[in-house]
């Protein structure tokens, strides 16, 4: 069962469910302009634990926002029949190396 919850500084709702065991979180920035799509991942991103995993519903896939992240989470990424784009995180376990604070968002990888 979806239970949403609130995490400082998103400005959508977070939802968290236990699928297959594993706490998943999920948000929809699908809707949103630019700069609220990375602002709402990298608070999503520092939320998660290892084997949990975070699912962000986008209208593209956010290429400003990946090499940010990888040296610290994997992702898949997903186009959904109504045309938007689920990306999936999991956290590495190898890893500290993300600048959460890096919220910012240049050029036309923005994931707006």
């Amino acid at each position: 069962m979806k239970q949403e919850i609130t995490l400082e500084g998103a400005t959508v709702p977070f939802y968290t469910e236990t699928k297959d065991e594993i706490m998943t979180y999920t948000f929809d920035t699908s809707k949103c302009g630019h700069p609220e799509p990375m602002i709402n991942a990298m608070i999503g991103l520092q939320t998660i634990k290892d084997n949990e995993k975070l699912i962000m519903i986008n209208s593209k896939a956010p290429a400003g926002l990946f090499p940010k992240v990888e040296n610290d989470f994997s992702y898949e990424i997903a186009e959904l029949q109504n045309g938007t784009f689920q990306i999936t995180f999991t956290k590495k376990n190898d890893g500290d190396n993300t600048d959460f604070d890096d919220r910012g968002c240049g050029g036309s990888g923005c994931s707006h």
